[in-house]
């Protein structure tokens, strides 16, 4: 291979950076980790969601409930799981406000990935027994497992990382992240059908624990940089009210806005499930066939993300800023709802599915993250974390319900909606990037109560 060539170029590119940084290696790892594990699952959760056997998706009590009330379970699946995981989250969402005041970060963070460990053993008992009901109680699980367990990983990493550092990095650690999104997929798909469903949760489990190794090794780094930058320490409890992250957002016009992008995206996406969910019940009778096409779409989707990290991601956030990161996202679904709108098909479904979620992980994400570097602890972790679980999960519940009072209509109605809730998050990005203009230069953010830094 020649030597000047992009892939060795950008290839020397990033053993610079190992050299430069040595905690973005464990960064890389961790977030590989992190992903694969959750990838090897999620398709498994899929087709739990996808299934037309409602008994292996809810107890049989909650059937018999609301057949007593003449409502059949079966035409309400999505609706009733997106309702009851906005109510975990309102429960949560306190219970990790707590953790996170009251504890150290040497606490929390291994706290948090022990308890996920500890229940993915639970699940592989519920499955590998036939329990009736642990279709619900895994999706429940994974999906309050993915927001949180991501978002407490992008909020220690901005503990690691300066602003500067984030813009050169992100896109790298961005990228192990979706080589681990791509391996989890692979391994389902390889191992599924032949060790059973059962199997898989021992294979995450394993992941999740290189996790929390990473996680002390990290820990380091973070200590370090606080100390230099004259921030408040992370190895110290922070503090503060419980629901000062929802306070916040109320407050500041930057969360606030922020929370208005991500609760758009999340209608996109709602909306792009939804649609993607009935094609695959009709198409697909087995929950193992169910779980091989998603897991096909996750490939399509991580091929493309790992793609776009590589060649422009953190070329766009270190030279041109978050800007770019932010909006062509917003452009490309615009588009993609414009052609759903005027032809539904199948396959448009799944390629407009595939390019929203790739645009979010490899540009979006990454993007919105790095402002978490320029802001105090409080910010990150109760802020970041409120906006990435419970909004996030009401922005779930009120799409999930428009997509069935939308649907009634045809798929055209639903992606014509769909269109102006893409143009609104497009409109909120902009916002947010006028808001994070007026941000006080990463030194300016010392140790003063994190509250008290005005956006």
């Amino acid at each position: 291979m020649d030597p000047s060539s992009p892939a060795t170029t950008r290839l020397g590119r990033f053993r610079a950076a190992l050299s430069e940084s040595p905690p973005l290696l464990w960064a890389f790892v961790y977030f590989f980790c992190l992903l694969s594990g959750y990838y090897v699952l999620r398709p498994v959760r899929e087709a739990m969601a996808a299934s037309s056997d409602i008994e292996a998706v809810f107890p049989p009590a909650l059937i018999a409930f609301f057949a007593d009330r003449g409502i059949a379970l079966g035409e309400f699946t999505l609706q009733f799981i997106f309702s009851a995981v906005f109510l975990i989250m309102l429960v949560l969402q306190p219970v990790y406000g707590w953790l996170v005041s009251r504890f150290p970060r040497r606490v929390f963070l291994p706290v948090i990935y022990g308890f996920f460990i500890a229940t993915l053993l639970a699940f592989y008992a519920m499955f590998d027994s036939g329990i009736a009901g642990r279709g619900l109680a895994f999706i429940l699980w994974i999906t309050v497992f993915n927001l949180f367990a991501v978002a407490v990983f992008w909020s220690f990493m901005a503990d690691v990382f300066t602003n500067v550092e984030a813009r050169r990095y992100y896109g790298y650690i961005g990228a192990a992240g979706t080589m681990g999104a791509f391996l989890g997929p692979a391994l389902t798909k390889a191992l599924v059908v032949r060790v059973g469903i059962p199997n898989m949760m021992l294979v995450s489990a394993f992941l999740f624990s290189v996790c929390v190794l990473c996680i002390f090794r990290l820990r380091t780094w973070a200590v370090a940089r606080e100390a230099e930058r004259r921030q408040a320490s992370g190895e110290i409890p922070m503090g503060g009210e419980v629901l000062a992250g929802l306070k916040l957002i109320v407050r500041e016009p930057l969360l606030r806005w922020l929370a208005v992008m991500v609760v758009m995206g999340v209608g996109v996406g709602t909306l792009l499930y939804n649609e993607q969910n009935a094609i695959a019940r009709t198409m697909f009778a087995s929950a193992e066939a169910r779980a091989d096409y998603f897991a096909t779409l996750d490939l399509a989707v991580n091929s493309l993300t790992l793609v776009v990290q590589l060649l422009l991601t953190r070329t766009l956030l270190s030279r041109f800023g978050i800007a770019p990161a932010l909006l062509i996202p917003g452009a490309a679904i615009i588009l993609g709802f414009s052609i759903l709108s005027a032809s539904p098909l199948p396959m448009m479904v799944a390629i407009v599915q595939v390019v929203t979620r790739a645009s979010e992980f490899s540009l979006a994400k990454p993007a919105r993250e790095t402002i978490y570097t320029r802001v105090g602890r409080e910010w990150r972790y109760k802020a970041g974390a409120a906006i990435d679980t419970v909004i996030y999960r009401g922005g779930d519940l009120s799409f999930v319900w428009l997509h069935k009072l939308l649907s009634a209509f045809g798929s055209n109605v639903v992606f014509g909606a769909g269109l102006l809730v893409a143009s609104a998050m497009t409109f909120s990005a902009w916002r947010l990037l006028r808001e994070e203009a007026k941000l006080p230069s990463e030194r300016a953010v010392a140790a003063t109560p994190p509250a008290a830094t005005k956006a």
